[in-house]
């Protein structure tokens, strides 16, 4: 069994015959990503086999995640820290009038759903799984009705930021030898999940980007004080820089930054239904004070529940936020390698579960791209079964592959240079495009030897080479 179709070793769907399938179809998307399902799936038995599957009444997205989140945990408990990221993301199904049970977006001429999942990495970004996936549809209609502020946090699509949190505090507690941290953007910036762990000893530790210039009280001039008024006022506690990579109208340069922290308490807003409680947080504040000409500054307001009084500890927080864009790289994998967006499923309720593959196979292709970078001398073979590595040695290196399987950053180089990844001295490590490129064409390699052997009178069950192979 593949480390892929693992993650789905103890799927429960109520009957054999489907969890068998269900290993199946994943086998079949995940060699083949970027194709349509009849493709990936190589022929019309397949395909509506796997039509099938998602319009099962016993299989949904939940029952699919199911026993990969449970080997997430298994896995999260080999770290002493593991950072929980949030964030949403929009699928457009725009002009796919067929699939029935989609909403408004944006506009309501926009048509798809919302996708907000929990992944868990560890602060040297190795992906190690998905924690929740919360999805939800907009009611055809609800753009055009008013927004009502003083509406209880609990009808609010916000709302899915603080159960979040909630879960990630409940996974706290069946984790004790692992501390874990939630991380949101600015969109969760809200004192109702603020208020959920105020003390650094209870449940989860949390660290989100700040959007609010919160009033604290008064000066001594009588006058509001703003949060970023008191951080103004900290010393600095440390210089950092890193290289902001271009893109999105962005040049590429090198960010040099001013850390400052503050350690205060966050008067309680008023609510109409409840009387919350104040808090103290620590506010850190990550500023470029010169920017090039005509490029905006790279600034960061974060907020956490930890205690900040040391430079080690602010460039502790920054490089956790910084993690937080591994998601932005989870949805750019299910977006433009998986191609889900182009899913054409006749309802939501079909939809969902094929998505739920995609999202298993995006976090193979991340585990990939970052479990390369973080443990290179690694054998292959705990990643890669036998067929693929040396299907891959074989094309890539054109000599019989060796009895004892490449380091795990030899061969993610090998199946990135099959999707185009040079590997000069200059070109780093290879990004997630390159990868999931090249696992399509190993599936392909693994295909073809079989076949091959096949041919020759050999059983498809067999290993592509033997030792005796390789000796000779």
């Amino acid at each position: 069994m593949s480390a892929l179709v693992a993650e789905l070793a103890d799927i429960d769907l109520g009957d054999v015959r489907l969890n068998r399938r269900a290993r199946r179809v994943l086998q079949c998307l995940g060699e083949k990503p970027t194709l349509s399902i009849p493709s990936a799936c190589g022929g019309w038995g397949e395909t509506r086999a796997a039509y099938r599957l998602f319009d099962h009444a016993a299989v949904s997205a939940e029952a699919v995640l199911a026993p990969h989140l449970a080997c997430t945990v298994a896995r999260m408990r080999a770290h002493p820290r593991v950072l929980c990221l949030q964030d949403t993301s929009e699928l457009d199904y725009t002009g796919k009038s067929d699939i029935q049970g989609l909403g408004p977006l944006n506009y309501e001429s926009r048509r798809g759903l919302y996708r907000h999942p929990t992944r868990a990495v560890t602060p040297d970004r190795l992906a190690l799984g998905l924690l929740h996936v919360h999805t939800w549809v907009r009611e055809p209609g609800s753009l055009a009705q008013p927004k009502d502020a003083a509406r209880p946090i609990e009808e609010k699509e916000s709302m899915r930021w603080i159960d979040g949190f909630a879960r990630v505090n409940e996974l706290a507690e069946q984790l004790p030898e692992t501390r874990l941290t939630y991380i949101a953007d600015r969109e969760a910036d809200i004192y109702e999940l603020f208020v959920a762990a105020p003390c650094p000893d209870a449940g989860a530790d949390w660290l989100v980007r700040g959007q609010h210039d919160r009033v604290l009280g008064q000066d001594a001039e009588g006058n509001p004080e703003t949060l970023r008024q008191r951080l103004d006022q900290a010393p600095v506690l440390t210089e950092t820089g890193f290289d902001q990579p271009g893109g999105n109208g962005r040049t590429a340069r090198t960010v040099h930054q001013q850390i400052q922290a503050v350690r205060l308490k966050l008067p309680a807003p008023y609510r109409r239904n409840r009387k919350l409680a104040e808090i103290e947080i620590t506010a850190i504040l990550a500023t470029e004070l010169q920017p090039p000409p005509g490029e905006d500054a790279v600034e960061w307001l974060l907020l956490t529940n930890l205690p900040v009084t040391t430079p080690e500890q602010a460039l502790e927080k920054l490089s956790w936020y910084l993690c937080r864009w591994q998601i932005e790289i989870f949805f750019r994998i299910l977006k433009s390698g998986c191609r889900i967006e182009e899913l054409q499923l006749e309802k939501r309720e079909r939809l969902e579960p094929a998505l739920a593959f995609y999202m298993i196979i995006a976090w193979r292709v991340l585990l990939l791209t970052m479990l390369g970078r973080a443990c290179p001398e690694m054998p292959c073979d705990v990643v890669f079964d036998q067929a693929e590595w040396q299907a891959v040695y074989l094309v890539t290196q054109r000599k019989p592959p060796p009895e004892t399987p490449p380091s795990l950053d030899q061969m993610v180089r090998m199946v990135a240079g099959l999707g185009g990844f040079l590997n000069r001295k200059r070109d780093g490590f290879p990004g997630p495009q390159t990868i999931w490129i090249g696992l399509q064409r190993a599936a392909d390699f693994v295909l073809a030897l079989e076949a091959q052997r096949t041919a020759d009178g050999e059983s498809c069950g067999c290993l592509l080479y033997t030792s005796d192979a390789a000796d000779e």
